[in-house]
C-alpha cells in the first residue's frame, strides 16, 4: 500500500509532465507550467516576473511548504495574479537547479530544497529563498507579505532588480575564472586528512555537528589514505563513522538501506527520505572497508544495502528508481516509526523482549519532533553492538545473531501492511552510474553473481535506451519517456559503472563503451581553453553562466569522477590522451581544492590514483582456467585501490603475452616499471606490495 497523490479539482500544466514530483504538484490551486520557452514567453507579453520553485519527490521541506502555501487558495491567488509560476524537479533539471542555487549563494542566502527563485522572463534571478512560510514569523517574511512588495518593487523600481540580477550574474562569472597551477601532491593529501581529523567527532563518528550527512567519499578517502600512509587514525576514523552509521536510526534494520541524513549528532534520528545515489555510494563505502579489513560487519552492511536496492529500487526494465519519500500519511517517518506497543504485538514474549533491548525500544519512544518526543515513538536502532548484548544476556553470538534475522522478517512482513511512502520512480542515468559501480565492485569483493547480473542488466537498460544515435546520453527515463539530454554526471557516472563492470567480468564490449562515452563526454562537456568539464553540453540551453561543478557534496563532482574514470581508462584502453586531460583537471581546480581539501575528496582519490603507485595488472589466460581464478579471487582479497586489472589472451597480436609452463600468467608494470612475469599467486601479490 503505497501513499496516493492527491487529485482533487482541475489540473494545472503540469498534469502532461513524467516527473512524480512535478506530479505532486499538478492539482494545485497555483497555475504551474514546467520550465519552457512558452513559460517565459508568456512572462514577457504579462510583462510580470518568473517565481521559480525547485525542488524534489523525496523533499520533505518541498512537502511542508506545498502543503502551507502552494494548496492555499489564498497564497495561490497571489501567485496568479502577480508571476508566471513554474514548477521544477531538481533530479529530472540539475542544471536550472546549479545554476540557480549558485545565484541563491552569490546573494548570500540560506540555500537548500525547496528552492524558490524570482527572475525576469530574461530569467536573471533578483530573489532566492529556501522555505517560505504563508505568513510572516520568527523574522521568515511569509509569501502572503513578500509578494505585494515584489510585485510593487517590479512596478516601480524595475531597473533596480534588473540590475542586482546582473550584478548577481557577474559574480558568479568570477568565481568560474580560474588559473590552472601545479598538480595536486601528496601535500594536499596531507591536509585534507589534517582536516578530516581535526573536524572528527571522536564520540559519534562523523565530521562535525548536526545535522550529520554520511559523505561516503570522505571515508573511501580515508580508507585510502590510511594504505597510502599507514595511518592508524584514518581508518580508525573511517571504522568509527561507518559503524556509528550502521547501529544508529540513519540506517532502516528492518527494511535496510539508509535515510538520507541524521538530524543529531548520535546518527539516531534521520531525515527519513531514502535516495538511490546515498546506496551506491554508502555500499561501496562498507564494500572497500570489508577488504580493506575484513571485517564481516561491513560486508554485511554492503549486502543489506544492496538488498534494499534490487529489492525495492528496481524497475521491471533494470534500471534503478530514484528515491522513496520521506512521509507517509502526511506524516515524516511514520512508517519507520514503532511503540512498543506494536513491537509487542508483533512477536512472540521472548522475541519481542529481545527486540526491545536489541533496538533500545522506550516505552515512551525516542524519536523528537521539534525538540519534542513523540508520544511512544521508536527509531530503532543498535545501542550497543551484538557482541556486547550477546555476552550480557549469556546468549552466543551466532545465535542471538539468528534470533535477530528473524525478528527483522517478522516485523518487516508486518511494516508491508501499512502505508508506504511513494517511490520517486524515474530512472536517472547520472545516479544509475552509481549503482552498477557499487553493484560490479560488490561482485568484485563478495563473488555474488546477482550483483553482477543486475549491474549488466541496468547497464544494457542505459546503453540501449538511454544512448541516442549519435552517442549521445538522455539523462532522465520515466514512464516510459526519454527526456533531457545528458548532463557531465550522466557520462561520468555512467563511464564509472561500466568501468567496475569490465573489472569484474572483463567483457571488452562494456570497456568499449565506456571510451566510446568519454570521448563523446570530451567533444560536448570540455573547456578546451581552461581545462575541467563544464556540467552542461555546448549546446545546451543557457542561464546565468555555464559553471563547472567541483564541489564533492552529497555526489561527488562531474570533474572529479571524470578524472577518476579518464585515469583508469588510460591504462585499460592504452590511452595515453587520457591521462593529459586528468592532469588538467587536476591543475585546473588545483587552487580550490588545495584551499578546501575536504570540501573535494572524491577528486583527491583521483589524485592518490594519479600519484601512485599504480599498478597495471594483466593476466593471460582464459577466464575460466583454473590458476586465473586463483589469481584473480587473491587479486581481489586484497584492497588495491589504485590498480587495474586486464585480461589478455596468449597471442602475438596481445603484445606478445604468453603463458608459463602453460599455465595462466600475470605479467605486472608498477607505474612506467614492468616486473618479471608469474603465475603463482603469492609471488604475485608480493610484486603489489608497496
Amino acid at each position: 500500500m503505497q501513499n496516493k497523490l492527491k487529485r482533487e479539482g482541475t489540473p494545472n500544466r503540469l498534469i502532461r509532465e513524467k516527473s512524480p514530483y512535478l506530479l505532486q504538484h499538478a492539482y494545485n490551486p497555483v497555475d504551474w507550467q514546467p520550465w519552457s520557452k512558452e513559460a517565459f514567453e508568456q512572462a514577457k507579453a504579462q510583462n510580470k516576473p518568473v517565481f521559480v520553485s525547485i525542488g524534489y519527490s523525496a523533499c520533505h521541506w518541498c512537502h511542508v511548504m506545498e502543503k502551507e502555501c502552494f494548496n492555499d487558495e489564498e497564497v495561490a491567488k497571489l501567485m496568479n495574479k502577480e508571476f508566471i509560476c513554474v514548477k521544477v524537479d531538481r533530479e529530472e533539471r540539475p542544471d536550472i537547479d546549479n545554476a540557480y542555487m549558485a545565484a541563491c549563494h552569490a546573494m548570500g542566502r540560506s540555500c537548500g530544497w525547496p528552492l524558490n527563485v524570482i527572475m525576469t522572463p530574461e530569467k536573471t534571478p533578483f530573489f532566492a529563498a529556501s522555505y517560505i512560510p504563508k505568513n510572516s514569523r520568527f523574522g521568515l517574511v511569509g509569501l502572503i507579505d513578500l509578494i505585494p512588495q515584489i510585485s510593487t518593487i517590479w512596478r516601480t523600481r524595475r531597473t533596480e532588480l534588473e540590475t542586482l540580477g546582473e550584478n548577481i550574474k557577474h559574480r558568479i562569472a568570477a568565481l568560474e575564472r580560474r588559473q590552472p597551477e601545479t598538480e595536486l601532491s601528496e601535500e594536499t593529501l596531507h591536509s585534507a586528512y589534517e582536516q578530516l581529523e581535526a573536524n572528527f567527532d571522536a564520540e559519534n563518528g562523523g565530521f562535525g555537528h548536526a545535522p550529520k550527512f554520511p559523505m561516503p567519499h570522505n571515508l573511501l578517502f580515508l580508507i585510502r589514505y590510511w594504505n597510502r600512509t599507514k595511518q592508524k587514525t584514518a581508518l580508525e576514523m573511517a571504522e568509527k563513522t561507518l559503524q556509528a552509521m550502521r547501529r544508529g536510526g540513519i540506517f532502516d534494520h528492518i527494511g535496510f538501506g539508509f535515510h538520507r541524513y541524521s538530524t543529531d549528532p548520535q546518527w539516531l534520528v534521520p531525515h527519513f527520505e531514502k535516495m538511490l545515489y546515498d546506496q551506491a555510494l554508502l555500499a561501496m563505502a562498507y564494500t572497500e572497508a570489508y577488504q580493506a579489513t575484513g571485517t564481516e560487519e561491513y560486508k554485511q552492511t554492503a549486502e543489506e544495502i544492496l538488498e534494499y536496492a534490487l529489492r525495492d529500487l528496481t524497475s521491471p526494465e533494470g534500471g534503478f528508481y530514484s528515491a522513496e519519500d520521506a512521509d507517509s500519511e502526511d506524516e515524516e517517518g511514520k512508517f519507520y516509526l514503532w511503540t512498543e506497543t506494536e513491537i509487542r504485538k508483533n512477536l512472540p514474549p521472548e522475541d519481542a523482549d529481545l527486540a526491545i533491548k536489541i533496538f533500545g525500544i522506550q516505552n515512551r519512544g525516542n524519536h523528537t519532533e521539534h525538540g519534542r518526543t513523540s508520544k511512544g515513538k521508536n527509531i530503532l536502532h543498535l545501542p550497543k553492538p551484538l557482541r556486547q548484548i550477546a555476552s550480557e544476556n549469556n546468549i552466543p553470538l551466532d545465535r542471538l545473531s539468528h534470533k535477530l534475522e528473524k525478528t527483522r522478517k517478522m516485523l518487516f512482513e508486518s511494516r508491508k501492511t501499512r502505508v508506504h511512502p511513494i517511490k520517486d520512480d524515474k530512472v536517472l542515468t547520472d545516479w544509475n552510474g552509481l549503482m552498477i559501480a557499487a553493484l560490479a565492485k560488490a561482485y568484485q569483493v563478495f563473488g555474488k553473481k546477482e550483483y553482477l547480473q543486475a549491474a549488466e542488466k541496468a547497464a544494457d537498460f542505459l546503453l540501449s535506451q538511454m544512448k541516442q544515435e549519435n552517442g549521445k546520453l538522455y539523462h532522465r527515463y520515466a514512464k516510459g519517456e526519454k527526456a533531457v539530454d545528458g548532463f557531465l554526471d550522466d557520462y561520468a557516472f555512467l563511464v564509472w559503472g561500466l568501468i567496475e563492470i569490465h573489472q569484474a567480468n572483463f567483457k571488452t564490449g562494456y570497456l568499449q563503451e565506456a571510451h566510446e562515452l568519454s570521448k563523446t563526454m570530451i567533444k560536448q562537456f570540455l573547456d578546451e581553453k581552461n581545462s575541467g568539464f563544464y556540467f552542461t553540453a555546448e549546446n545546451a540551453e543557457y542561464f546565468i553562466h555555464r559553471k563547472k561543478e567541483t564541489y564533492d557534496g552529497a555526489l561527488p563532482s562531474g570533474n572529479s569522477v571524470a578524472m577518476f574514470n579518464l585515469l583508469r581508462l588510460s591504462r585499460l584502453v592504452n590511452e595515453p590522451t587520457y591521462e593529459e586531460a586528468a592532469s588538467r583537471i587536476s591543475k585546473a581546480f588545483a587552487g580550490e581544492v588545495k584551499t578546501a581539501p575536504t570540501a573535494h575528496t572524491f577528486l583527491l582519490l583521483a589524485a592518490d590514483f594519479a600519484i601512485g603507485p599504480g599498478h597495471t595488472v594483466n593476466l593471460v589466460g582464459e577466464i575460466d582456467e583454473e590458476n586465473l581464478q586463483n589469481m584473480l579471487v587473491a587479486l581481489r582479497k586484497k584492497y588495491l585501490p589504485t590498480a587495474v586489472i586486464s585480461l589478455k589472451k596468449p597471442s602475438q597480436e596481445s603484445g606478445g603475452y604468453t603463458k608459463i609452463n602453460g599455465k595462466a600468467t600475470a605479467y605486472i608494470c608498477r607505474g612506467q616499471t614492468c616486473m618479471p612475469p608469474t603465475n603463482e599467486p603469492l609471488k604475485m601479490l608480493q610484486l603489489l606490495e608497496p
